[in-house]
């Protein structure tokens, strides 16, 4: 069987056409992302791969609960994975072990365990958010602000959407939705 030029510049054509697409998704729509390390916990596990949102927040601004993936002033070139808990304007304190935000406890089921030792207040600035891991006790976030600080709106890579690995813990990741905090 004989290869012909025009089935080896349909190949061509169609690596092309690939290659163009991956990289129009991947710059534009969707990414994938491994989480590493324990600060997710119990929400994310470590080495778990997921895929994230990039074209969300082009039209509307993070929701506190959402989990986004940034890199942060701090640390760049590192992609870090946390929940929104403050947005801009918002006062966040943390007091005996409870997390407040504009004064109102927000009820949090999805940590691991209470948050230990006292934080804030923190005034979050416009165009940033205030993030923590959902293992508190085990997360560089927002309450260190050498490391992480306040995550600019220009920093977020996008909202974690879609667990696809490992398979048999592969799910649509939940987004705690808070009551409306004045």
């Amino acid at each position: 069987m004989q290869i012909t030029k025009q089935e080896v510049r349909e190949f061509f054509e169609s690596v092309v056409i690939a290659g163009v697409l991956a990289f129009f998704i991947i710059t534009f729509v969707a990414q994938s992302f491994v989480v590493q390390g324990e600060s997710m916990e119990p929400t994310l596990h470590n080495g778990e791969r997921l895929f994230v949102d990039k074209v969300s927040y082009r039209f509307s601004n993070p929701d506190r609960g959402d989990i986004i993936v940034f890199s942060p002033q701090g640390s760049p070139g590192r992609k870090y994975i946390k929940r929104v808990i403050g947005l801009p304007g918002d006062k966040v304190m943390i007091r005996d072990k409870k997390v407040y935000v504009n004064g109102t406890s927000i009820k949090e089921d999805y940590t691991l365990e209470e948050t230990l030792g006292n934080f804030g207040p923190y005034h979050v600035p416009q165009d940033h958010l205030f993030v923590l891991g959902d293992n508190r006790n085990n997360s560089a976030d927002s309450r260190y602000t050498s490391l992480v600080g306040f995550v600019s709106y220009s920093d977020i890579e996008g909202r974690a959407f879609w667990v696809y690995w490992p398979l048999d813990e592969m799910r649509i990741i939940d987004h705690e939705e808070y009551k409306r905090i004045n």
